[in-house]
């Protein structure tokens, strides 16, 4: 897929999810007019209100009188960064949509270059924050990480998949449903459509305003939400093909241990050993273990399933994930 346009001639629509950002909101609507301004395209800054509970909504009524193409949304309770960018995307009008985070760590500066390399004929631009600045230990290193084993697990190499400075062509995205804590792995779904997929490097500032909404508790939901990923990618259109490889698994375990059962019973007439006497009376501690494996390998099986399950009844009956309180935009004029 490839398109000549040059980045002044694409339609944008920025999604930013918000959420407690009274502090920062004022001056990332005024960056991104700023940056949009040099641009010259026509675009729509899309800020989803994530249920705050500080006074970000009311700071957004009062910006979309002072700058023009602001579409706003407000939830009526925290339903999550995923449900915020997929709010976002769903209510996006432009040929690209470019996401970001309103806490001033993503520079909207860098839209031109997401835009360019667009250019290029990519259908999918991911912000690489090469130089982070945040902790090693507690942020750094866990994402070295995790990002390693995403590239590995979905087939999608990026250095930085937790950024959210990301740039999508419409067609590759609009169809994405989103849940858990999915829109991270975008990248490697719009690739399953047969999107090109590229990063660049970009600027990130340290935190100046409130604090994380992250922490390391979000880690294990990430890795559940990567298995649903991989399931995804490789066996939704045969989900045969993994259970036949389980079950596969656990017949050469069950002949495993059969031998180590044997063996032990041969060496308990050859040897009368007291090990293999206890091996062969109370196999207790092997049979306790292969039940344990086998109960892991049955929650990991029926929580696959459930997804696909809860897919089907959101996308059959057209359920959102979130619920809209209110939507505001910009008066025409707005200067």
């Amino acid at each position: 897929m490839s398109d000549s346009k040059t980045p002044s001639e694409f339609d944008v629509s920025l999604v930013i999810p918000v959420y407690n950002e009274e502090e920062s909101i004022a001056l990332l609507c005024e960056k991104i007019h700023e940056s949009m301004q040099k641009l010259k395209c026509s675009y729509e800054a899309i800020l989803v209100d994530d249920g705050s509970t500080d006074r970000t909504w009311a700071l957004l009524q009062e910006l979309s009188q002072r700058y023009p193409n602001l579409h706003l949304i407000s939830f009526r309770a925290n339903f999550g960064q995923t449900a915020a960018m997929s709010a976002g995307i769903e209510h996006a009008t432009g040929d690209v949509i470019i996401t970001l985070d309103a806490d001033l760590q993503n520079d909207p500066s860098d839209i031109p270059m997401l835009l360019e390399k667009m250019a290029e004929g990519f259908d999918v631009v991911s912000g690489w924050r090469k130089y982070r600045k945040d902790p090693f230990i507690s942020r750094k290193l866990p994402s070295i990480l995790a990002n390693a084993l995403i590239s590995k697990i979905t087939g999608v190499a990026l250095h930085d998949y937790g950024c959210t400075l990301k740039a999508y062509r419409r067609e590759v995205i609009q169809d994405v449903r989103l849940y858990g804590e999915m829109h991270r792995f975008i990248p490697a779904l719009a690739s399953w459509v047969g999107g090109k997929v590229t990063e660049v490097a970009v600027n990130h500032h340290a935190r100046q305003f409130g604090t994380s909404k992250y922490g390391i508790s979000r880690t294990f939901r990430v890795v559940l939400d990567l298995l649903t990923v991989k399931f995804l990618l490789s066996y939704s259109r045969g989900p045969m093909q993994i259970f036949g490889r389980l079950a596969g698994w656990f017949a050469l375990f069950g002949l495993g241990m059969l031998g180590f059962i044997v063996f032990g019973h041969l060496s308990f007439l050859a040897f009368g050993t007291a090990f293999a006497s206890e091996l062969v009376k109370r196999p207790f501690w092997v049979i306790t273990s292969f039940m344990l494996i086998f109960f892991s390998v049955q929650f990991i099986c029926m929580g696959l399933l459930a997804e696909i399950m809860i897919r089907t009844w959101h996308e059959s009956q057209n359920k959102k994930i979130y619920v809209i309180r209110e939507t505001l935009k910009s008066p025409t004029g707005a200067v």
